[in-house]
């Protein structure tokens, strides 16, 4: 009877055990991926090296990237930019940047190989690779400035930027698609020993830069007549991102009804109003070429509202100013997105 029941104890504390290993095992594994930053995740794209964690996050929309093609040449003070044989690349579209670390005996050279051949089997074609370029070591003190970078990190914003300079890599690779092209660029560092000030322990590091090429949709919401008529009277002028064009074209777009309906409303609400029609553009193809094109979009929109909704020719009159009245900086393809309108000024 003693061992009966010995053995239903023993079989029960083997259930106990084999339950507290599963139990352990499935926290374990939470453990492991809650070491990720929150709201950070992989891309689809590309696998991440084995035993890393993601301690760097960010991802947007839209935006604009300097993509490194060739050896670097300088870094130009007066501009606070690096240079290059030959101009970077500059792809549009959604940006994903995701840092990882590797940490313990992992060297920044075996990561920076793993990725190589991860983007190679994923269809990518490598443009640049720092491990070919004999003058890639003299340049390591340029790398991108991590430090300005906002993005979510565990880690401090310079855990790049600081690192063993002789162990840096540095590559770029682009990958042809129907639905727009992906391009990427790598940079893997190495940290000797724990780092208490840059948060950074020994091991590799690796940022991943991804854009998904893409036009740029347009989201802003058609001011309404009334709208135009109060921002005009508090502001003196009104701001429409509602014409649309093709980029160096000055034909009018058919999405553009919506906008073009309601400057019509506004002027027969108002029988003696008169509008100068004012294009602005940012400053990319220089200045000649922009005044000629901003005044050529003045023109159309003046001929569409003479034509399309009857307003009489001498109510409205089409100007064209360039890049002269920014509302943001050129910089940036937000800022320039900011900077392509069409303005209402009362004449």
């Amino acid at each position: 009877m003693r061992h009966i029941l010995n053995g239903r104890l023993f079989g029960r504390n083997m259930n106990i055990l084999k339950l507290f290993f599963l139990i352990a095992f499935f926290c374990s594994t939470d453990s492991l991926s809650a070491a990720d930053i929150p709201g950070s995740r992989d891309s689809p794209l590309l696998k991440r090296f084995a035993g890393s964690e993601i301690i760097g996050y960010q991802a947007k929309s839209f935006d604009e990237y300097e993509l490194q093609t060739s050896t670097f040449v300088r870094y130009n003070l007066e501009s606070k930019r690096r240079e290059f044989a030959k101009p970077p690349l500059k792809p549009e579209g959604r940006l994903t940047r995701i840092w990882y670390e590797a940490a313990g005996d992992t060297g920044s050279l075996e990561v920076y190989r793993n990725y190589l051949d991860e983007l190679r089997s994923k269809g990518f074609v490598i443009l640049y690779d720092s491990r070919k370029d004999p003058a890639a070591t003299k340049w390591t003190n340029y790398l991108a400035p991590f430090g300005s970078i906002d993005l979510t990190t565990n880690r401090s914003n310079y855990v790049f930027y600081a690192a063993e300079k002789s162990a840096i890599c540095v590559a770029s690779a682009k990958k042809k698609r129907p639905e727009g092209d992906v391009y990427v660029y790598l940079t893997v560092v190495e940290w000797g020993k724990d780092d208490r000030v840059y948060k950074a322990r020994r091991g590799a590091y690796a940022a991943l830069d991804i854009i998904e090429t893409r036009p740029m949709q347009q989201k802003m919401v058609t001011v309404t007549a009334d709208e135009m008529s109060q921002a005009i009277v508090s502001t003196g002028r009104v701001s429409l991102y509602g014409i649309y064009f093709d980029t160096n074209r000055s034909e009018i777009k058919p999405s553009s009804k919506p906008a073009l309906g309601e400057i019509a409303k506004l002027m027969k609400k108002q029988p003696a109003l008169k509008l100068h029609v004012v294009g602005h553009t940012d400053n990319i193809g220089g200045y000649a070429f922009n005044i000629a094109l901003s005044k050529r979009r003045a023109d159309a929109v003046v001929g569409a509202l003479q034509k399309e909704y009857g307003i009489a020719a001498g109510r409205l009159t089409a100007n064209g100013v360039a890049y002269l009245a920014p509302v943001a900086p050129n910089t940036t393809e937000a800022g320039r997105a900011k900077n392509r309108r069409v303005e209402l000024v009362p004449g």
